[in-house]
């Protein structure tokens, strides 16, 4: 990669390197009321050394991926959307160190996280941001900013992985540390059916299906979550939950994890709009499928290989196991369609698509979700970066369209962690939400513990 000093670019010339149709669809859908950047917030107990940190983060990712080192170019006239390499790069612009304020609590560690997800990336710099945050509680955290356009949640986690202690020791790494998608079984049950060929016209139908309910007329009903977007934003995150506690409880009812995750969410939106004096009304969330291996090295140049599920949530039924019987038979019937597939291919014809169509095309599809919802499996064992370990994790996808919120589900070292990003104006307090879920998670333990096994 051609280098000059930082700040200078004489005698220096750029090179330009393609970008995909889907990378260049997530680098225009960047809007002031939705920002396309996925942020990760990792805390730890004690404090990290820093200069340690930003040496693994700049050497293990930095230096192996080159698009952190380059410019997103959106095109015009004479040329497509690009990536270009900064002649003036310099790491140490894009690590920032922050004191929290007082009380260095986590509501104050909240409010810090929401005011810097607010603020859009630099898009005259590679696109990322590292903010090394101290005085929280006994320890400190990291909060963790890329562009969509550089790689999708999945790629970008594992990334994140292999600047850890641990490292990416290659091939089968991603399995070993259990870091796949909830919903990933759908892709691996697609392929099998196809596989039968005289499954083959009844699979047709059900994609038939798939496409008129992503693409016919009509979008998400309900209001709770809907309105005017607004430029600020807060998160929230409830205390975790542990992990055995919800694997009981999906052998109880022989339903996946993700299906008690998701009947947990529809609770707690229920609430919210019970607390809102609202008619509890069906919500949709759009759920991002990996379609890449995880078992094989990440490319150097990262991208986006993912698609979108249109999954429901029965935030209608009043009894907490109706919601969840409900929820499995929605995604039953997710896996037996080529749903994700499908919505990548739609993702790749927005970015062909003239600036303005895919403006109309990514409103027409993101009308029919409320949120984005992310359901990762993280590392089954604690990780380290800059030899501490770290405590606790969250990983949020950003909105597009008109949604106003994202969730990420993210299990790690034996606990489920669940955090919310929200539209300030739409849900202003989103810890309430947050707090429901872990009711509505626990009450749903506690009613499969009564069981007979």
């Amino acid at each position: 990669m051609p280098r000059a000093p930082a700040g200078s670019t004489i005698g220096v010339v750029s090179v330009h390197h393609p970008m995909s149709h889907v990378d260049a669809a997530w680098l225009r859908m960047d809007r002031p009321t939705n920002l396309m950047v996925i942020n990760a917030l990792l805390w730890f107990d004690e404090t990290p050394d820093w200069e340690r940190l930003r040496a693994a983060f700049t050497e293990r990712i930095v230096e192996r991926f080159p698009r952190f080192g380059q410019l997103a170019r959106p095109g015009g006239p004479l040329g497509g959307p690009h990536w270009e390499d900064d002649p003036a790069f310099d790491p140490g612009d894009h690590f920032h160190r922050v004191a929290l304020p007082a009380p260095h609590d986590r509501d104050a560690l909240r409010a810090l996280v929401g005011d810097i997800a607010t603020a859009p990336l630099d898009h005259d710099r590679p696109l990322w941001d590292v903010s090394l945050i101290d005085d929280f509680e006994q320890g400190a955290a990291v909060l963790i900013r890329v562009h969509h356009a550089v790689g999708d949640g999945v790629a970008l986690a594992r990334v994140l992985l292999s600047a850890s202690d641990d490292g990416d020791a290659g091939p089968g790494f991603a399995e070993r540390n259990g870091h796949r998608t909830l919903v990933g079984s759908a892709l691996r049950a697609g392929r099998a059916v196809l596989a039968h060929p005289r499954r083959t016209a009844e699979r047709a139908i059900t994609d038939l299906g798939t496409l008129a309910k992503l693409l016919l007329p009509g979008g998400e009903r309900a209001r709770l979550l809907k309105g005017e977007g607004h430029v600020g934003h807060r998160v929230a995150w409830c205390d975790p939950i542990d992990l055995w506690r919800v694997k009981r409880t999906a052998r109880a009812y022989r339903v996946t994890v993700n299906d008690v995750l998701m009947a947990a969410l529809a609770g707690a939106l229920r609430t919210r709009a019970e607390a809102n004096g609202a008619e509890p009304e069906r919500l949709h969330a759009l759920v991002p499928l990996n379609l890449r291996p995880l078992d094989e090295p990440l490319p150097p140049d990262l991208g986006n290989r993912f698609g979108l599920v249109l999954a429901a949530l029965p935030v209608e039924y009043g009894h907490p196991v109706e919601r969840l019987w409900e929820v499995s038979r929605e995604m039953d019937a997710i896996k037996r369609s080529d749903e994700g597939v499908i919505t990548y291919g739609i993702l790749e014809t927005m970015g062909r698509a003239p600036s303005a169509v895919e403006a109309r095309l990514l409103e027409y599809f993101t009308s029919k979700a409320s949120m984005v919802v992310t359901n990762v499996i993280g590392p089954r064992q604690r990780i380290s970066f800059a030899g501490t370990p770290v405590a606790g994790a969250l990983v949020w996808a950003p909105c597009a369209g008109d949604m106003r919120m994202t969730v990420s589900l993210f299990s790690y070292a034996g606990k489920v962690f669940a955090g919310f990003l929200t539209d300030a104006g739409i849900v202003p307090e989103p810890q309430r939400l947050a707090d429901a879920f872990r009711a509505e998670l626990l009450d749903l333990a506690r009613r499969a513990g009564r069981l007979p096994s």
